[in-house]
């Protein structure tokens, strides 16, 4: 198949790599296929639904470097699932009746689309799975590549997802600032809530990455300015069951002897919890388009904060979420190469005809290609057994 023109979108949450991947994007094929057209659907799939893009220009190309310095989207994102019918409906982006699947299908078509590149996290690359399907099953000719965009990291089987490492990097510098609030109080529980829904990788990263920039400091101890008031004290993830009362305990130990702790919570960490607590006091539990509970609306460092404040004896509580900060920065040294190979191999893909999620395939060793659709699924759970994380949490006296 000879390919005319190329249609991109990003979608879902932002991560620090969207700007950088649609750079990425237009300077391979500006590289290896400079004849193809190239168009960008606004806001995602919500663009795609109702036939709103931009052409990338030759001024576009020419300066599309420059995007790799940049965080967020340049051509915006939504939070749209194709087979949520009614959602789409009720949001004015198809009309009663109409089959999302097949409107979608519809718009590449009057748009002359041959490939179709996704960006964005499980969400978005599995309704690009069912994108695919519909138009593999009813004989539309486009081949769809995705990349994988996400800072939980949860997408299967991808062992690294792009923009990852730098929300862990930028978790780290804001905590940096927010730690220092320890001082500001007697007796100060600090919760440091870190995004990645329901797995705990980004959590643990950040956390890992914090404890090692104060391993890194000087500090004039004996004059209150004590490394173990700035360090992480508690590291808490989905993927581990917390022992409230225990570590309650072993914290209070900590509250009494300096002061303060700081605890780095993910925030997909008792959501269990807290919903079933709703249910029973007759609440009703939000719920996204793709039938994730609305972790932003039920708080779970609040929760956390309040079960630790009484049993470590906090005087002063402070709830700090570092998602939006980090998820909007632009892309780190680390992420730059890792979105370098997987958009240029996503643009030799979509040129020879391969479908796919580009990145690095976990159970085919690690090899960068194209992971099949059918593979793609999401809320893959974090390893609490690594090396480094274990380590880290015996470096905080964890059990």
């Amino acid at each position: 198949m000879t390919v005319k023109t190329v249609a991109m979108l990003t979608a879902g949450g932002l991560a620090p790599c969207l700007s950088s991947a649609v750079g990425g994007l237009i300077e391979r094929y500006s590289q290896v296929a400079p004849d193809v057209r190239i168009i960008a659907y606004l806001d995602g799939y919500a663009g795609l639904l109702t036939g709103r893009s931009v052409e990338v220009t030759p001024a576009v190309r020419e300066q599309a470097h420059l995007l790799h310095r940049h965080g967020g989207s340049p051509i915006g994102n939504s939070r749209v699932k194709l087979t949520n019918v009614a959602d789409c409906v009720r949001r004015g982006l198809v009309q009663e009746g109409q089959d999302p699947l097949h409107v979608a299908a519809e718009q590449l078509t009057k748009d002359g689309v041959d490939v179709l590149h996704t960006i964005g996290g499980d969400d978005t690359n599995t309704t690009a799975a069912d994108l695919a399907a519909y138009l593999h099953e009813n004989a539309y000719e486009l081949t769809v590549v995705g990349l994988p965009k996400t800072i939980d990291n949860d997408v299967v089987p991808i062992r690294q997802s792009l923009g990852a490492w730098t929300a862990a990097e930028q978790g780290s510098i804001f905590a940096q600032n927010i730690i220092a609030e320890h001082s500001s109080n007697p007796r100060m529980l600090i919760v440091h809530e870190v995004m990645g829904r329901n797995c705990g990788w980004l959590t643990a990263e950040t956390a890992r990455r914090y404890h090692q920039w104060v391993g890194e400091q000087r500090f004039v101890e004996g004059f209150g300015n004590d490394p173990r008031c700035w360090d992480v004290h508690a590291v808490f993830v989905p993927e581990d069951h917390i022992d409230l009362k225990a570590e309650a305990a072993r914290l209070k130990t900590v509250m009494d002897e300096i002061g303060c702790v700081n605890i780095f919570l993910s925030e997909g960490a008792g959501v269990a919890d807290i919903v079933e607590e709703m249910k029973a006091a007759g609440e009703d539990v939000p719920i996204d388009p793709f039938g994730h509970v609305q972790i932003d609306k039920i708080n779970p460092g609040a929760w956390f904060a309040k079960q630790f404040a009484a049993l470590v004896g906090a005087e002063k509580t402070m709830v700090q979420k570092s998602g939006y900060f980090s998820r909007s920065a632009a892309s780190n040294d680390e992420d730059l190469a890792l979105i370098k190979r997987c958009t240029d191999l996503a643009v030799d893909s979509a040129l020879a005809g391969v479908s796919g999620v580009v990145g690095q395939d976990e159970e085919q060793g690690d090899e960068l290609r194209a992971i099949e659709f059918p593979r793609i699924k999401g809320h893959k759970k974090f390893d609490t057994s690594v090396a480094w994380f274990t380590e880290l949490k015996a470096s905080l006296g964890q059990g």
